[in-house]
């Protein structure tokens, strides 16, 4: 059965009427609209035991201590730190056996006046379910889309009732938590592109997992982890840099892949525009990758599996619902001005060229390709054995396949099956063959050089069948911190397959 949506006063006064939750709230940088929310619901002096916003810097500092910036996770763990804290020290021998003790915080930089400024902020958490438990923690990042301050500043009251009521009331249930969060909100409003629990009561819960549900249920567009597995604020990893991605299924991480950024990378720290500039490299899944049935479901271990062997190739990685580039693309441009270089294969430059993909679009494909490479936008094509095509083909329907044939190298010459064909050799369908020419000879579109021809062969559904009939020869085909960590960590079936196969 659909839950029922409580409006944002109920959860208040539910929170208010729970006489063991209690605690402190402080806020900064948008009023303390989380506070307000309690007060207006009736009932808060069993629930709120200060509320708090040191907005002068030198007051905050003297009650948090220092910090480089003050929108940023570091100053909110420091007002939960500092908080909670003083809420143990203060009132846990009077009533430590009979509440459970939480912190509240925010600090936000919302919509100034009379300026268009980036408004985003920290929201977290730190709570106990038990009186004198060991406290939790949820710790996310938002970003502000109203346009107005005072909406700007209501949102953020409902989002942060929202917190609260989830990590008491929806604690045991990851998926329901995180749809709460926007309850009484819209994406439009708001987008909550980070979110991290810890603690005794979330051991069993990956924060992996937790920010791959915040994309699947529509709260983001994209999350970014990196190479150690950790969750990362986009922003910080983003900003300023030159950004060189490549898409994948990655279902395993090949030889191909890594050649591909390789190849591309050589060429992209050439670019003018990048030269001195720092670069992030990172491999990119779209969500609609993910799904395992027509059902559209998330196998959540095979999602771990990709994020741990791209990270044990020292990839960041980047789980989107952007299935058009130009979206993409334009997610980044967020946060960095720099140069972005996107690294693909034959294939997918096919798929841009498709014009059914931009029916929403007013201008159609040409205004994708205005959105796509504007601002210092480059494509680098890794080439492609015509023999491929066949699978490519044998993948698509009928009427697909009509379309694509035209878009394909003629073979009435007896070309064979070897033929290398790059983004200089490719045929474009005749209504966008001067388009292609233009983006090409003005270097919007480039060949990637040096490619290692003999791993051209390698495909990720040729991997797992191989591990599947437990054939050593996939090893091969992958980089081999990878095919090591897919063998210590049993993934893609590596152990039981191989297991069976040794038994008979």
């Amino acid at each position: 059965m659909r839950q029922e949506l409580l409006t944002t006063n109920r959860k208040a006064l539910t929170i208010n009427l729970d006489n063991e939750k209690y605690g402190t709230i402080a806020e900064i940088g948008a009023g303390q609209e989380t506070a307000r929310a309690f007060f207006q619901a009736g009932g808060s002096a069993g629930t709120i035991a200060k509320t708090m916003s040191a907005y002068d810097m030198t007051f905050s500092d003297e009650i948090y201590g220092k910090t480089d910036r003050y929108v940023s996770e570091d100053r909110l763990n420091k007002m939960l730190d500092t908080e909670f804290r003083l809420l143990r020290q203060r009132l846990s021998e009077k009533i430590g056996d009979q509440k459970c003790f939480f912190a509240f915080a925010n600090t936000i930089k919302a919509k100034s006046y009379g300026k268009a400024n980036d408004a985003h902020g920290w929201l977290g958490i730190r709570f106990q379910l038990q009186p004198q438990g060991e406290p939790n923690d949820i710790i996310t990042h938002i970003r502000l889309w109203d346009d107005e301050n005072v909406l700007q500043q209501q949102a953020l009251g409902i989002i942060g009732i929202n917190l609260i009521y989830a990590a008491y009331y929806l604690n045991n249930d990851s998926e329901a938590m995180i749809k709460s969060l926007l309850d009484n909100l819209t994406s439009q409003r708001m987008e909550v592109d980070l979110i991290r629990v810890d603690g005794p009561d979330f051991e069993n819960v990956d924060n992996r997992v937790m920010s791959l549900k915040l994309v699947r249920n529509g709260l983001t567009n994209a999350v970014l982890f990196s190479p150690d597995g950790r969750v990362m604020q986009p922003s910080n990893a983003f900003y300023k840099k030159a950004i060189l991605v490549e898409r994948g299924s990655f279902r395993p991480v090949t030889r191909v892949n890594i050649d591909m950024l390789k190849c591309a990378g050589g060429q992209f720290i050439q670019e003018p525009l990048v030269q001195g500039k720092d670069i992030i490299v990172l491999a990119e899944i779209t969500i609609n990758n993910l799904l395992t049935s027509g059902q559209g479901e998330l196998d959540n271990d095979d999602f771990l599996a990709r994020i741990d062997t791209l990270g044990a190739t020292g990839n960041y990685t980047l789980i989107s619902n952007y299935f058009e580039f130009y979206r993409l693309t334009s997610y980044f441009r967020r946060y960095t001005k720099e140069m972005i270089g996107v690294a693909m294969g034959v294939n997918n430059l096919l798929e841009i060229f498709n014009p059914k993909y931009y029916g929403d679009l007013a201008g159609g494909i040409l205004e994708n390709f205005g959105r796509l490479f504007r601002n210092s936008v480059k494509l680098y094509i890794y080439p492609m054995r015509q023999k491929a095509y066949r699978h490519y083909l044998e993948l698509m329907s009928k009427e697909a396949i009509e379309t694509v044939k035209a878009k394909l190298p003629s073979t009435a010459g007896g070309i064979a099956d070897e033929l290398l064909i790059t983004c200089d050799n490719l045929r474009i369908q005749n209504e966008m063959t001067h388009l292609y020419r233009h983006l090409l000879e003005n270097d919007y579109i480039e060949h990637i050089r040096g490619v290692d021809e003999s791993l051209l062969d390698i495909f990720s559904r040729d991997i797992l069948q191989l591990i599947s009939e437990g054939d050593a020869n996939w090893e091969k085909m992958v980089p081999e911190k990878a095919a090591a960590f897919i063998k210590e960590k049993q993934f893609f079936g590596y152990e039981n397959k191989a297991a069976e196969t040794a038994a008979s």
